[in-house]
């Protein structure tokens, strides 16, 4: 591995050898164990004398030997044969690495074992993935020592049947076969293997059912070179009442033993209601012998403090955070603008680093390690920083993205393309339109791109940074025209009275469909097209349904949606189609009066548009995102696209399980009569939701959220305003289970009654 990945690099083929030279005429690199320094270190062999104590698992220890005698050598000493591992990628990562030339600058004196004792990604050879289920074997033991050289330790595959396709066009090789080939590698690097094993049946209850599990599971588990353990999501997918599900996971349980003895069986507590939560706490607390551990993933309705607090102490907890979604999700982007979401969407190349260490760090005491969830490469820095995270927890983030951009970019890109990285995520820090740092991003990248060699330019992660840089500023630059259009469209439609309303939507329709007719930065959006078919051909990202057949245009296909509207020009569109059919001018003209002063609350009042960080001023916080970044005590900004409908009502706040959304109102007149206007949105149509304040007044009782959607009216108790301010409290049906979405409040007018 190191003689190859140097070569790759440098062009430089470096000889091995087994026996020390004793009179060596150029540098060494000595590799062992420490426990067999006499075997490959020769006379330098007491610089690794073995420790008085039993050294850390998987710890080594990095060393340059002087000697008047000969050469300098480096010694790589591991604590075990992960250790030796482990050791070589430090020190890849420490190589100054360039055509033809091999350097380490500096002294290198490193003595050091991992924080975490697990520490893995979801690496699914599946359709629903954005690129792995292109990736042959050759492609998948290169992204294993990838990962390996920055500390990562495990892998989780998935079995044949999940909940995914049968088949991708993707595939070079069957399911299974990919399946054991990728134990294989992993068992020849020494790496964990776990496997994420769904119960997809439901009727554990039936005996015929628990037989053909039995059978399904042995007929993969059989077949893997390497299995460590099996960790079995509880929802997500997965629906089995944990009465019936546990017996059956514990004959699995005995059956994984028979063929792997060693290997683990854990669980996780996702999507359960708070019934089912509850009969599966009650029957963790008998501590079953053979569940090994519990994994905390997506849909957990407890922080992970929480649980550690309920679970019995006996049991670990691994971490199985989503690092690969942007929204909907576990960790979704804070205050993300709403054109991003409706463009990039869901599984965008997404480097979050400095998010990464938030979330990484927010809960690490509790747990024990981490397994992240991917699908796809679009997430392959966050890999990374969880696995330096996962190593030293106290890693400054800087400094993992420039080994990260040393060691797969170049070294003359150290700084350059880790600062590159940075302003990715701080593009999206914000209304995206005041942004300007957006276009500096990109003058950064373009400037990367035009000195950058035939090496870099083919390089996949050299071609993701530079997609999202094109296509955020792509983003901006729409986002400014069409906004812009809207704004004079609305002038128009404020003239409606002088121009005749027919004549006024006419208009205002006009100005609208420069935005297809008219096109804002072709430039961009062609280059962002050009790069995504450099992507599809460097490393199978599928950004596309129809030019790359990725499965659904939710996963990871944004090129399919580059050009979805950024202004209300269908809603509008479709609304000047229903006014042109009334017959009377007044009633088009309240049509229109109602659409240009859709957001006004009227003289003393206040709007909320709640999906919309700027415009969200009354909605409470209980604690600042360090402290909640999968957002169990805080509201969740929500966001689900629909053509017909407008801006404001495809993003809402949202209170996940059973937390509530607070919006709190101060410097209120006492003596006015108040009513409340409210837009209930979102995804969930089966929840019911009440309103009260927080006095416990009850402003509606629990109802059901209208659909279609339409704004609902209801008036303020004069005792809730009578002090001069007003705290609101919605709630949504509780103890529901998937992934807790209910309220979904999209907008609040806040208005002061006639008389």
């Amino acid at each position: 591995m190191l003689v190859e990945e140097v070569e790759q690099r440098t062009g430089v083929r470096w000889s091995v050898t087994h026996e020390w030279l004793t009179e060596p005429q150029h540098p060494l690199i000595a590799v062992g164990q420490r426990s067999a320094a006499a075997e490959f270190a020769g006379p330098i062999a007491q610089a690794l004398s073995p420790p008085q104590s039993e050294p850390p698992a998987e710890g080594y220890t990095l060393r340059i030997v002087q000697s008047a005698e000969a050469a300098p050598a480096i010694l790589v000493g591991g604590n075990d044969a992960r250790g030796v591992l482990f050791g070589i990628g430090r020190l890849l990562r420490a190589l100054s690495m360039s055509r033809g030339r091999v350097e380490l600058r500096g002294p290198l004196e490193i003595a050091t074992a991992p924080a975490d004792r697990i520490r893995g990604h979801q690496l699914g050879y599946r359709p629903k993935t954005n690129s792995y289920d292109g990736w042959d074997l050759r492609t998948w033991e290169q992204y294993l020592r990838d990962l390996a050289v920055f500390g990562c330790n495990a892998i989780e595959l998935i079995p044949p049947r999940s909940d995914d396709a049968d088949d991708s066009p993707h595939f070079p090789l069957p399911k299974l076969e990919m399946m054991i080939g990728m134990s294989r590698l992993a068992d020849e690097y020494g790496l964990d293997v776990w496997i994420w094993y769904p119960a997809l049946d439901g009727a554990y209850d039936k005996p015929e059912v628990v037989e053909r599990a039995l059978a399904e599971w042995r007929g993969v588990l059989s077949r893997l070179p390497r299995v460590d353990a099996i960790f079995v999501p509880t929802g997500d997918p997965g629906d089995a009442p944990p009465r019936y599900l546990m017996p059956m996971l514990e004959k699995q349980s005995r059956q994984l033993r028979e063929l792997h003895p060693n290997a683990e069986t854990w669980i996780s507590m996702q999507s359960f209601t708070q019934e089912w939560f509850d009969e599966m706490m009650g029957i963790l607390r008998a501590e079953p012998e053979w569940l090994a551990g519990i994994g905390y993933g997506p849909q957990t309705r407890v922080t992970l403090p929480k649980l550690r607090q309920m679970l019995p102490a006996r049991y670990p907890i691994r971490r199985y955070p989503d690092i690969t979604h942007s929204l909907r999700c576990e960790y979704p982007v804070p205050d993300w603008d709403r054109a991003f979401a409706f463009t990039e969407a869901r599984e965008v190349i997404n480097p979050r680093p400095l998010d990464q260490a938030i979330i990484y760090r927010a809960y690490r005491d509790q747990a024990a390690g981490f397994i992240t969830y991917s699908e796809g490469c679009n997430d392959d820095v966050n890999k990374i920083v969880w696995s330096a995270l996962g190593w030293d927890p106290n890693t400054p983030v800087e400094a993992i993205l420039r080994e990260y951009s040393r060691y797969f970019i170049g070294e003359a890109w150290a700084d350059d393309f880790a600062q590159g990285l940075l302003s990715l995520e701080r593009n999206w820090r914000g209304a995206l339109a005041a942004n300007e740092g957006v276009m500096t991003t990109l003058a950064q990248l373009k400037t990367m791109e035009q000195n950058a060699g035939p090496r870099e330019r083919a390089n996949w992660r050299f071609q993701q940074a530079l997609y999202r840089a094109y296509y955020d500023a792509y983003e901006r630059s729409r986002l400014i025209y069409e906004t812009e259009l809207e704004e004079r469209a609305t002038e128009v439609l404020r003239s409606a009275k002088k121009l005749g309303s027919v004549t006024a939507m006419t208009r205002a329709e006009e100005i609208l469909d420069r935005a297809e007719r008219e096109r804002v930065a072709e430039d961009l959006r062609a280059r962002v097209f050009e790069l995504a078919e450099a992507l599809f051909q460097s490393i199978r990202m599928q950004l596309s349904v129809e030019r790359y057949q990725a499965i659904d245009v939710g996963r990871g296909a944004n090129l399919d949606t580059i050009d979805v509207p950024l202004n209300n020009r269908l809603w509008l569109a479709a609304r000047f189609a229903e006014l042109r059919k009334l017959h009377s001018e007044s009633e088009r003209l309240a049509g229109i009066n109602e659409i240009v002063n859709w957001p006004n609350p009227g003289t003393g009042g206040f709007y909320d548009d709640l999906g919309n960080a700027a415009q969200q001023p009354h909605l409470v916080r209980a604690m600042p995102y360090e402290r909640d970044p999968g957002f169990l005590s805080s509201p969740a900004l929500g966001f689900r696209y629909d053509a017909q409908w407008r801006l404001s009502w495809c993003t809402h706040a949202d209170g996940l399980y059973d937390t509530p959304v607070v919006m709190r109102y101060s410097q209120l007149d006492p003596r006015a009569a108040y009513k409340i206007r409210v837009l209930y949105a979102g995804d969930n149509f089966r929840a019911q939701v009440r309103l009260a304040t927080a006095e416990r007044l009850e402003i509606h009782p629990w109802m059901n959220k209208p659909s279609p959607i339409r704004p609902v009216e209801f008036d303020i108790p004069a005792a809730a305003t009578a002090g001069g301010s007003l705290t609101l409290v919605w709630e949504a049906t509780p103890r529901r289970g998937g992934p807790g979405r209910g309220c979904q409040i999209a907008e609040v007018w806040l208005m002061k009654r006639d008389g």
